[in-house]
C-alpha cells in the first residue's frame, strides 16, 4: 500500500507499507514552522493503523525546531500506542539539526532505512560525523534545544 501527499509548504511525504508490518513515510523538501502541522496530522493517522513508523530523512533538505518538535511528539505518540518510531538516512543538513539539538542522543536514528527495518544498532558516528556543528545561524536553535531534550526523553 502507498499513499503519497504534497502541499503548497515544499514538503512532500510518500508512504508505503514494507512486508515486515513497518509503514515507511519518507520526507522530501523543508520540515518547518508552515509544514509541521500538516505533517503532525498525517503521522499521528498513520500511527492509528500502524504503529511502527520508519521516517526516511534522506530527500529533507531542512528541518528547523518546528519540524524537530513533530518528529519528537510523534515518537512519543508511536511510544503511548506500544510501537516504534525510527529515523533513516537523514541528509548531512538534517542530521546536522538534529545533533545540535540533541535529539541524536533521545531519537533511534539510523543510516539506512534497510538498517532502520532490521533494527541494528544505530552508528552515531557514521551518521554525525565528528567535525564541529557550523552556526546554524537560527536564533532559536538554542532556545528550542533544551524544549525538545525534555520532550524527547519521555
Amino acid at each position: 500500500m502507498t499513499h503519497s501527499a504534497a502541499d503548497e509548504t515544499g514538503l512532500s511525504l510518500f508512504s508505503r507499507t514494507d512486508r515486515g508490518g513497518y509503514v515507511i513515510a519518507a520526507l522530501s523538501g523543508d520540515l518547518d514552522i508552515a509544514s509541521a502541522p500538516a505533517l503532525r496530522e498525517q503521522l499521528f493517522s498513520m500511527l492509528r493503523t500502524a504503529s511502527h513508523l520508519i521516517i526516511d530523512l534522506s530527500a529533507l533538505e531542512h528541518a528547523d525546531a518546528s519540524g524537530l518538535a513533530v518528529l519528537v511528539g510523534s515518537r512519543r505518540r508511536a511510544r503511548l500506542l506500544g510501537g516504534s518510531l525510527r529515523l533513516a538516512a537523514p541528509s548531512t543538513e538534517v542530521a546536522r539539526v538534529l545533533s545540535a539539538a540533541g535529539l541524536n542522543q533521545h531519537l533511534d536514528i539510523f543510516p539506512t532505512v534497510r538498517a532502520a527495518i532490521a533494527g541494528q544498532p544505530s552508528l552515531p558516528g557514521a551518521i554525525f560525523p565528528s567535525t564541529t556543528v557550523p552556526a546554524l545561524g537560527h536564533a532559536s536553535m538554542a532556545s528550542s534545544r533544551a524544549w525538545l531534550q525534555e520532550r524527547a526523553v519521555g
